[in-house]
């Protein structure tokens, strides 16, 4: 009997390290982040004709957890907006990181950063982490969103360091099934207020009966204001009305 692909590879040492290809050219290390990051609860973020928003499923069971001390949205800059799935710690250290660097960037320039270096600068990071040896890879996807220059944007960094810009997207469990849905769904045409509907109703659609809308927390930014814009648990309600 032949043995499965994967055990040979556990048996030639192919995932001992991020840094060694497997025969059939992948970085297994690398793939099973990716498979750590799939079972986090699930973020959309979704660009609307007037502004960008991220709704992020907060899944907190415990009622002995603060709710607001388990944030999956993060304030990079007053401008931009960040959530992950994956490893939590992990996600903490490349936000603090993405904080400091737009910090960075008032002082120097007297202007605030493009979401686009954000994104750039965090997914060189996790590049390195799956090219040298003795570290392994940052397990997380990280979304940013925010706005330039009026202009609503948002992006995905993999675990590999590979970034896209999107109209749309979903990190984090059944990402792929979420996907499908915004394929269906989302129009260039759509508000906050609108795009915020459905992506709470995709949610419901892929969770079924273990949907809770007090579990989910939501960050927008209106691209006349630019100010960042929080509302969670109960007060969602009035976006699936």
């Amino acid at each position: 009997m032949e043995m499965p692909i994967d055990m040979q590879h556990q048996a030639m040492g192919y995932d001992r390290t991020a840094t060694m290809f497997s025969p059939e050219g992948h970085l297994l290390q690398v793939e099973y982040a990716e498979k750590a990051v799939r079972l986090s609860p699930s973020s959309i973020g979704m660009v609307c004709s007037d502004g960008v928003f991220i709704i992020a499923d907060k899944r907190i069971d415990d009622k002995l957890i603060v709710s607001k001390s388990a944030n999956k949205i993060y304030e990079v800059d007053s401008h931009i907006i960040s959530s992950i799935a994956g490893i939590v710690s992990d996600a903490r250290v490349l936000v603090e990181r993405a904080q400091v660097l737009a910090q960075q960037h008032r002082v120097t320039y007297d202007s605030s950063i493009e979401p686009e270096l954000i994104i750039k600068e965090i997914s060189n990071v996790k590049q390195q982490f799956s090219q040298y040896g003795g570290a392994r890879p940052f397990g997380v996807f990280l979304m940013v969103a925010g706005m330039n220059n009026k202009k609503p944007q948002l992006f995905t960094s993999s675990v590999t360091g590979n970034y896209l810009s999107y109209n749309a997207n979903a990190i984090g469990e059944n990402d792929e099934k979420i996907k499908e849905k915004l394929r269906d769904k989302y129009k260039s045409e759509l508000t906050i207020k609108k795009g915020i509907k459905v992506a709470l109703d995709i949610f419901k659609e892929v969770q079924g009966n273990k949907f809770d809308i007090e579990k989910f927390e939501l960050s927008y930014i209106n691209k006349d204001k630019e100010k960042i814009e929080r509302i969670e648990g109960e007060k969602l309600k009035e976006f699936v009305k």
